[in-house]
């Protein structure tokens, strides 16, 4: 199961120097994350329905601990009041001033063109790995 976030081969050898094991797949189960250190930045790891994403562990708006915000759906509504729930667990939102990112693109929610930096990871045999 693989995320492709970056042009980056990993059976390429000039890539290999990027790669870096950051959990095994067991310890991150379906709807859970865990930030962890890479070569000095904090970026959370996210298991969304057995496919891993990662972010880089900052909010673009003011800086904030983004990984450790609230993960909820996307709500959408087709009229005042006719609230839907989509994408269960998809939508990041930072917990120092509630900007909402997608966790499998790290575009802001409010703004596309805004966004967090997203990290290539893979889960290759029981290791999770990213590609920094």
């Amino acid at each position: 199961m693989e995320n492709l976030l970056s042009s980056a081969n990993p059976a390429d050898p000039s890539t290999a120097s990027s790669r870096r094991m950051v959990a095994l797949a067991a310890e991150i189960n379906p709807g859970e994350r865990r930030v962890v250190q890479v070569d000095g930045r904090e970026i959370g790891i996210f298991n969304l329905e057995g496919t891993f994403y990662a972010l880089l562990n900052y909010c673009p708006h003011r800086g904030g601990p983004l990984c450790h915000g609230r993960v909820r759906p996307l709500v959408t509504a087709q009229s005042i009041g006719d609230l839907t729930h989509e994408r269960e667990g998809e939508i990041l939102k930072c917990p120092w001033h509630q900007w909402e990112f997608d966790i499998k693109t790290g575009r802001a929610l409010y703004d596309p063109r805004l966004r967090v930096k997203a990290y290539r990871v893979a889960q290759e045999g029981d290791e999770v790995v990213i590609y920094v």
